[in-house]
């Protein structure tokens, strides 16, 4: 077996020591702040994207897997596509044919999805993208659709 040399160490230790030190000063935060993509979108509580989705004021898409969608539904008001079809812009494009003015929000889990997704869809040309960053699981941001108990659809 190789010896680890005095550098390899010290260099492990500090690795260890900086963790330590994130870990402390804000737990697994800024860890997940490290690994998540930031959205430029505009952001909604679960509770206004539910109003607003049932008023028509929004396009609330829920673009989670059809296993999640099992596990827990859809929040009242949204739309289901998967964020994985090939073919998600296009399906997206015809959802929202009829009424292009209108935002589209994207809700997802604990909005790690949906932050990514609304950064894409800018770069696709879309340009009234609201992200849900709670989700419906809850996340840093809040306590998500469903503890926040708003109804859901299975």
């Amino acid at each position: 077996m190789a010896t680890l040399s005095r550098r390899a160490l010290l260099s492990g230790g500090a690795v260890l020591v900086a963790g330590g030190v994130l870990y402390a000063a804000g737990g697994r935060h800024l860890f997940y702040d490290a690994i998540t993509e930031r959205s430029a979108a505009a952001e909604l509580t679960p509770d206004a994207a539910h109003a607003q989705a049932v008023a028509g004021a929004i396009t609330l898409i829920d673009i989670r897997r059809p296993d999640e969608w099992a596990r827990t539904g859809s929040g009242v008001g949204a739309q289901r596509l998967d964020m994985r079809r090939p073919d998600f812009i296009e399906a997206l494009r015809a959802l929202t044919v009829a009424t292009p003015d209108v935002p589209v929000a994207l809700i997802c889990a604990r909005g790690v999805r949906s932050a990514r997704v609304s950064n894409q869809l800018a770069e696709a040309g879309f340009t009234n993208i609201i992200d849900v960053p709670e989700g419906m699981l809850g996340s840093r941001a809040g306590p998500g659709w469903i503890k926040r108990g708003l109804p859901v659809v299975k």
